[in-house]
Parts: structure tokens; sequence; C-alpha cells
């Protein structure tokens, strides 16, 4: 985990895919994440929006776009939810947000690293999305500190597995 100077950022690569990938990858989470639920039960292991965000924000290196992307599908992954319109958009807008800054600042293309901060992230989103719903809107909300690391162990498994795929989706110069 390296820290990058001045001279080395401007060397990074930094990933683009095309427009079919993003739409794709981001339609494909939002749908198997409010689809796996009913299928599986309520006990779903892992945010598959999250994962994806984390990626992109990190490949990227761009705070921005991992926001605006973060407030999408916060924001879609209510609507298709029962939760509050809002409470995963502001989780995840943050953690669009931390994950381009972090990718700006140390060299993300080892596995270990981006999946550690995904690991990291999804209990960042986790105590984001506790905070929102118990302090500011005051609903009582059932909360377990082991479940939220099985979520984010679980966010880290499908990390290594999916990071690798869609690495191969890059554009390539």
């Amino acid at each position: 985990m390296s820290l990058l100077g001045a001279d080395s950022r401007r060397e990074i690569e930094i990933h683009r895919y095309p427009l079919l990938v993003y739409t794709l990858v981001l339609l494909g989470s939002l749908v198997l994440q409010a689809w796996l639920p009913r299928v599986v039960g309520r006990y779903v292991w892992f945010d598959l929006p999250l994962v994806v965000i984390v990626y992109f924000a990190l490949g990227r290196r761009n705070p921005m776009q991992g926001t605006l992307m973060g407030a999408a599908m916060g924001l879609f992954e209510d609507a298709l939810s029962h939760n509050a319109i809002g409470i995963n958009g502001i989780a995840k807008t943050t953690v669009g947000f931390l994950a381009g800054s972090v990718g700006i600042r140390i060299d993300v293309d080892n596995h270990t690293i981006r999946v550690l901060l995904n690991f990291a992230l999804s209990l960042v989103s986790s105590a984001i999305y506790l905070f929102v719903t118990r302090f500011l809107l005051g609903l009582s909300v059932e909360w377990n500190g082991l479940t939220e690391l099985l979520r984010a162990v679980g966010n880290g498994v499908i990390a290594l597995v999916l990071f690798p795929l869609l690495d191969r989706l890059q554009i390539r110069d």
C-alpha cells in the first residue's frame, strides 16, 4: 500500500469502460440486490451495488464520479426497497466519495488492497446507515454488529470474484 508522490500520481492508469459496461453492471447489481432477498430470505450477506460503486470509484480515481454514482445507486436501491428514500443514498454517496478519494492517494491496482478497502467501506456504509436511520430519522431498526461484519466479509468475497472479472472489461489503450 504505497502512497504516491506528485510525479507518480500522473503516471497512474485511470480505468475506463464502455458506457454499456457501466449501464449493465450497475443495473444488474441493482436488480440482483432487489431480487435475491426475496429468493434467499432476509439474510443477505452482501451489498452488490456497494461493491460495484467501490470498484468503479477506485478504478476511475475520481471522487466526483464516485459521489454521483453512489448517490444515484443509493436512491435507486431505496426506491426498490422498503426503506425511506435517501438512507442508502446518503451512505453510498459517502462511500463513493471516500473510494474515489482513496483511489487518488493510494495505488489500488493490487487486488488485496481493493478487497480490504471494500471491507472497510462496507463497514463505513453500515455505520452511516445506522446513524441516519436511528439518530437522524429516529426509527427503531434491528442492528447487529456481527451481521454487519458478516455482510462486510461477504462484500469482500464478492469483490475477490467480481473485481478481476470487471478488470477484463476495461478499455485498453
